[in-house]
């Protein structure tokens, strides 16, 4: 069974994701902040990361960066899933090794779950 952290601030969001992916096979995993989601990705080693950028203690950016620079995940696929719609976040992101970069606005649930399946090779 495929691990996958949840990292979002938006509750009502984070548990329809995980809803959403539990109803499809995958164990979850959550946080609501970038500060307990890096403690998550480093001890459960999930197969993929949502990771939203406007996060609580510890900011998107700032936990993908700590995600790429960890010899034990920096393997893990990253998946952005924010509102934050600017080039220069895009292309920050992508910078630091994000696996993709979706806008929350353009992707239903069931759209980012065909997305997971393909990052995963599903």
């Amino acid at each position: 069974m495929k691990k996958i952290l949840i990292i979002e601030d938006e509750s009502a969001l984070q548990k329809s994701l995980s809803d959403v992916l539990s109803q499809d096979g995958y164990h979850v995993n959550s946080a609501l902040d970038g500060e307990t989601g890096f403690k998550l990705a480093q001890s459960e080693k999930p197969d993929l990361v949502l990771l939203d950028l406007v996060l609580p203690k510890l900011h998107g950016l700032e936990v993908l960066k700590k995600i790429r620079e960890n010899i034990e995940t920096k393997k893990i696929p990253v998946v952005i899933l924010t509102n934050l719609e600017s080039m220069q976040d895009i292309e920050k992101t992508m910078e630091l090794g994000a696996t993709n970069y979706l806008i929350k606005a353009n992707y239903s649930l069931k759209d980012l779950l065909i997305k997971i399946k393909e990052i995963l090779g599903e």
